[in-house]
């Protein structure tokens, strides 16, 4: 690990994370799979072993650094899939939405899920999915709205957890990513 990245192991494959400051003094690891098709592979694999415990019918992430990851899970575990969105259009119907706040860019942002996609959560049991989970302000944007729809949770898997690492009990993750501070720096 450089001063400017961190060092991601999953399975056999290494990635070097780029650091990316998210307030002054403070920053995280970036993880973009988008691009990374053999990363996005080995974490599916990864996952899917992970997840023969956890008995779920539909897998659910928000758009969309982990799209390319629920869909190869999707494949993998041989379940339904749906992704939230973070804009509303005209053809999504009667959308339900929730709020979140995005560590990445640090502003709110809203969740929509599909009218179509009501139907497929509705008395399901749905997986939160999802590439790095921080914060759980997404998390908790996710749960809303597959109660709103009428499903119920019964599980998280993300490839990192970042942060307070008890923060993330329960969370089915590959690695965990630390967050990184000037005050860490100056300590060492």
């Amino acid at each position: 690990m450089s001063a400017s990245s961190f060092r991601l192991n999953i399975g056999t494959l290494q990635r070097e994370l780029p650091l990316f400051e998210v307030a002054p003094g403070v920053r995280i690891a970036v993880l973009n799979i988008l691009g990374d098709p053999e990363l996005t592979e080995a974490a599916a694999d990864a996952l899917a072993e992970q997840l023969r415990a956890v008995s779920f019918d539909v897998l659910l992430t928000a758009e969309a650094k982990s799209i390319p990851l629920i869909h190869a899970l999707a494949l993998r575990c041989r379940k339904a899939s749906v992704v939230l969105r973070k804009a509303w259009k005209p053809y999504m119907g009667n959308a339900l939405q929730a709020t979140t706040l995005s560590i990445t860019s640090g502003r709110e942002q809203r969740l929509y899920l599909d009218q179509k996609d009501r139907e497929v959560l509705r008395g399901q049991r749905v997986l939160l999915l999802d590439d790095v989970i921080s914060t759980g302000s997404t998390l908790a944007g996710m749960r809303e709205l597959v109660e709103q729809a009428g499903g119920r949770v019964v599980g998280t898997a993300a490839i990192c957890t970042e942060g307070d690492v008890q923060a993330h009990d329960g969370v089915i993750a590959l690695a965990h990513l630390p967050v990184f501070s000037d005050s860490d720096a100056s300590s060492r």
